[in-house]
């Protein structure tokens, strides 16, 4: 039967992109399949792979066909988040497809990968 593994984010620097993903989702590094081009992010809680990142030579899109939503229950929390994130060295998109009142926030992680 065939399923989903994790998803995998294409990165210029995986050491600056293991700690911006570990700290910002609550991961941990793995040292599973680690190399110069792989690093695999788990849950802390211990329930499995998160996250795969691998190394790219490519830029990163800016209308990506597939992008990771994040999810907060309350506006609040959203606006947190994203102050959080953006500490963490995520930056806020200047995204020309928003619509009129959005209920969500582009961010770029630090290879500028989109995230909403």
């Amino acid at each position: 039967m065939l399923r989903i593994g994790i998803p995998v984010i294409g990165v210029t620097d995986i050491p600056r992109a293991a700690a911006f993903w570990t700290r910002a989702m609550d991961l941990v590094a793995s040292e599973e399949w680690k190399s110069e081009t792989w690093q695999t992010l788990n849950h802390a809680d211990g329930s499995g792979r998160a996250i795969g990142l691998l190394r790219s030579t490519s830029r990163a899109e800016p209308h990506p066909r597939l992008h990771l939503d994040l999810f907060t229950d309350t506006t609040q929390e959203q606006q947190a988040e994203v102050e959080r994130l953006v500490g963490l060295g995520a930056q806020v998109v200047d995204w020309d497809l928003y619509p009129p009142d959005p209920d969500f926030v582009v961010l770029a992680d630090p290879d500028g990968n989109i995230c909403d």
